[in-house]
Parts: C-alpha cells; sequence; structure tokens
C-alpha cells in the first residue's frame, strides 16, 4: 500500500477497507523508518497527525467524505501552519510560529487531509538541489548519494520513497518541476494567480507559485482541485480565473489531433544523452497516441536564466529585507547598537547562497544599475512571453525535457554557482512566462529517473492533464519505485 496513489487510497477508505487512522500511522512510520537516510521531513507531531486521522474518520461516519478526507499530505516547509513551526529551512526563522495558517492550508484542511509534517527545502527556496537548507542536505531515494533536486526537494524524496503519497510545494523557477523530474514523480505549477500566494514565504513574488507533488497525473488533479480558488487577501490571485474540471480532464486516453510544439531550443548540445534520447522516445510515443509532433522555435530561451537570476534575486532582496533581527526570527547575541543587530542578525541566520542572491538583487536595482539590469530583465521577459504565445498560435501544447541531466552527486555543484544555475534551464521560462507547467516521469537512464515536460497556455492546465493522462495510460513509468525503499508485495 505505501506506494499507493491518493486515488487508490481514497477508494480503500470509501469502501471501508481502512481508516484514516490506519493510513495514518503506516506513513509515519515510514517516515520513522526511513527518514534519517533521506532528510526529507523536518518537522513531524505524531500524536497531531493521529488526532487529525482520528477526527476525519469520525467526520466520514457522519458525513460525505470532502475531497481529501483522511490522505495524507505533505507539507514544504515554506507555508505558513498555525501547527508547528514553519522555518522556510533557514536559521533566520528559528523559533518562528505562524500566527496563521496559508490559505492553502486552510483549503486542504477545509477538504479534510491529514497534514502529516513539514518538508526539508532549499534555505528560502533558492537552491537546485536541496544542499542550502539549515537542517542539512536531503537525498534521492534512487539513490542515496544524489541529490533530490530543489527546492522543493524534501517533497519529491518523500513522495518518490512513499513516506507520504503526495506533498506540496512550491515552484518559482522550476522548484515543483525539476525535483519531480529528478526523483521520478509528477509535479504541476499551476498558472501564476491560480492558486493564492498568502502564507506562503515569498522569495519572488512575481514568480512563486505553489503546486502538488504526486504519485500520479490524477492525484496532481485532485490535490490543485483542493488548492485552487480566489483569495482576496492576495492581490496576484486572479478572482475570474477560467474554470477547469480537474478530473475529468484526467480520462484522456489518447492524444488524437493534438498538436505538440518541440522546441529547438530545448534539444541542444550539452543535455545528457541519455535523457535526450528518453525524451525523444516519449514524443515517439506521443505520435503512437495520435498526437502531431511540430518542430517549434522560442528563440528567446537563450536569455531567460540570464533574466531569472535578476529578477528573482531583485525580488528576494526586497522580501527577505523584513529579516532584521527586530520582529520575529534570529536576533544576535548582545549587539552594540541597532546597525550592528541588523548586520550581526541577517550575517547569522542568513546562508551562503540566501546572501548571494540579496547581494545580487540588491546590486540590480541599486542607482545607476537599474536601467541596466532590472528594468532590461524585464523587457527580456516580455519577448519571452511573446515567444510563448506565437507558438501556441501554431500548436496546442509543448513538451520539453524537464531537466538537461538525471540527479546529481551531492556536493558535485556546491561550489560553482553558475553551474547549478544552469540546472532549472528548461523551466525558468514557465515562470517568466507564469504559464502552467507539468513534470513526469519519462524513462530510466542509468538507473535515475527522467521527466517530460509539458507546457500549455495561461489558464490551460486541462491541456497539461489531458496530454499526461494520456502519455501516463500508455506507458508504466510513474508505477516505478526505488527498490531499496519498496515493501516486498506493493506495486513497484
Amino acid at each position: 500500500m505505501p506506494f499507493s496513489t491518493l486515488s487508490d487510497i481514497q477508494s480503500r477508505l470509501n469502501g471501508g477497507e481502512i481508516t484514516a487512522v490506519e493510513v495514518a500511522q503506516l506513513y509515519l512510520d515510514r517516515i520513522e523508518a526511513h527518514n534519517e537516510s533521506l532528510n526529507a521531513f523536518v518537522y513531524m507531531d505524531r500524536a497531531h497527525v493521529i488526532a487529525q486521522a482520528e477526527a476525519s474518520d469520525a467526520y466520514r461516519a457522519q458525513h460525505e467524505p470532502r475531497l481529501l478526507e483522511g490522505l495524507p499530505i505533505a507539507v514544504k516547509d515554506i507555508f505558513c501552519t498555525q501547527d508547528g513551526p514553519t522555518r522556510c529551512c533557514s536559521s533566520i526563522l528559528e523559533g518562528f510560529d505562524a500566527p496563521y495558517d496559508a490559505h492553502v492550508i486552510t483549503r486542504l484542511k477545509e477538504a479534510g487531509a491529514v497534514l502529516v509534517g513539514k518538508t526539508n527545502m532549499d534555505e528560502f527556496a533558492m537552491g537546485s538541489s536541496t544542499e542550502t537548507s539549515a537542517f542539512g542536505v536531503c537525498r534521492n531515494p534512487w539513490d542515496v548519494s544524489r541529490i533530490p533536486g530543489g527546492s522543493s526537494g524534501g517533497s519529491a524524496s518523500a513522495v518518490a520513497a512513499a513516506l507520504t503519497p503526495a506533498a506540496l510545494g512550491t515552484d518559482t523557477g522550476g522548484s515543483i518541476r525539476q525535483p519531480a523530474s529528478l526523483c521520478g514523480i509528477t509535479g504541476l505549477k499551476p498558472t501564476y494567480g491560480r492558486v493564492s500566494r498568502r502564507g506562503i514565504i515569498a522569495f519572488a513574488s512575481s514568480l512563486d507559485q505553489a503546486g502538488p507533488m504526486t504519485r500520479s497525473v490524477r492525484d496532481a488533479a485532485m490535490l490543485t482541485e483542493a488548492m485552487v480558488g480566489h483569495d482576496a487577501g492576495d492581490a496576484t490571485s486572479v478572482a475570474d480565473a477560467p474554470i477547469v474540471s480537474w478530473l475529468a480532464a484526467c480520462d484522456k486516453t489518447d492524444m488524437k489531433g493534438l498538436k505538440i510544439g518541440k522546441p529547438k531550443e530545448y534539444f541542444v548540445d550539452g543535455m545528457d544523452a541519455g535523457v535526450r534520447a528518453e525524451v525523444e522516445a516519449a514524443l515517439k510515443q506521443c505520435e503512437a497516441l495520435g498526437a502531431e509532433i511540430v518542430d517549434i522555435s522560442l528563440p528567446h530561451t537563450e536569455y531567460a536564466v540570464a533574466a531569472y537570476y535578476v529578477i528573482a534575486p531583485s525580488e528576494a532582496s526586497a522580501n527577505l529585507s523584513r529579516y532584521d533581527g527586530v520582529r520575529f526570527g534570529h536576533r544576535c547575541d548582545a549587539p552594540d547598537d541597532l546597525l550592528d543587530m541588523y548586520t550581526r542578525s541577517r550575517d547569522e541566520g542568513f546562508g551562503t547562497e540566501v546572501k548571494r542572491r540579496i547581494l545580487t538583487g540588491a546590486y540590480a536595482l541599486s542607482s545607476g544599475y537599474y536601467d541596466a539590469y532590472y528594468l532590461k530583465a524585464q523587457k527580456v521577459r516580455t519577448l519571452i512571453q511573446q515567444d510563448f504565445m506565437q507558438a501556441f498560435e501554431q500548436v496546442d501544447i509543448i513538451a520539453t525535457p524537464t531537466s538537461p541531466v538525471t540527479a546529481f552527486q551531492v556536493g558535485e555543484k556546491t561550489d560553482d554557482p553558475l553551474t547549478m544555475y544552469l540546472s532549472d534551464i528548461f523551466t525558468l521560462a514557465v515562470n517568466l512566462a507564469g504559464l502552467p507547467g507539468l513534470s513526469q516521469p519519462c524513462g530510466m537512464t542509468a538507473g535515475l529517473p527522467v521527466g517530460l515536460q509539458w507546457i500549455a497556455p495561461a489558464w490551460r492546465e486541462d491541456l497539461l492533464l489531458n496530454a499526461a493522462s494520456a502519455y501516463e495510460s500508455a506507458t508504466a513509468w510513474s508505477d516505478l519505485a526505488p527498490e531499496a525503499f519498496a515493501v516486498k508485495g506493493d506495486k513497484v
């Protein structure tokens, strides 16, 4: 059962075969047995999880079950929760307990979910490997000497190893899709504005978006359906966002009439040969399902990394200015004066990568450099958005590799930040354009998972789910699980 999907567990709960308490106990036992080797969870309160499950069983006995009734969901440590600490895996938020739940957390609770704990992440979501966490490196269950991707690496690792059947992540430049690819699971980034950002600790406010990380496309749809909805408390939450029939969109089993764009800029020299071969094979499978593959161009893709690493650090430098040792979080000991308290608290509390991005952003926004860097990056962002708009005049959806490489060794890129930044080269443009994207497993190379990325026009998550469901129904990649964490008799 551990490697079951949310849908499978829901069926058994609804049929009375199992209880929410039994489900919760099973996953809690797996967390306690395996988390030491993965470091995927940074907080869990067993008694509180069981209490939630008991409340769910009591609700089910008296009412019709809600959308996520009794289903265990893990939460990235970037979502504010009243139950337990929220630290964004940073020392500067040591001892911080949020006074309210994030809007997304409220939605999950209203849907009957059982929240099982907080997952590891790169500090303030700044990283591609979950190596910058104040709680230590997270590991990939396919090979614990390798990284799980980032920044939502803890969520990806936990789902891949079946420490939880599903988890929440956030995606600023690929932080759901890239770790989903490297860990062999499904990850969905909705259109910007589809999901409320209120109560999600901000990294880059014009890019951040929350989404699900699951074992199947249908599970991603189910979890997203619970998360979406307008929030008047978030100015970027779109009130009249087009409606998607989330679960109905997952019923597609063929791709007849679908035009899939294959951008030449995403199939370049330098990407891992095994990754390219698996993605090319996936596109052949799409053709067999009735799709037409159309060669397209997204000409400004080569500037996406540069534009992103001006815009995101600039917004981060502003957002992280609130961590000053005054109101909450870490404060240095015995400061000489106010300036000393500010500087030492921030120096002691922030890690190297966060400091690097704050300094980069502050420089890009400084007098004399704003026009040369930040303003120019925003103009490039507009060109990237226009590339996608023109491409979607020719095709319905775009398919690319999610990551140019498979999971790399822990420590392999920590001393070379520019190489690390290139890990997200195929995902950044989606965030800059505000589009929805989905990664699903499409193969294995050298014993490691490969991800296929789908990109759709704004608000057309239904197209993502159509294509991904059809591909999933024709393949068995989503059924695979790392043998070291499998239980005899379970689906692997």
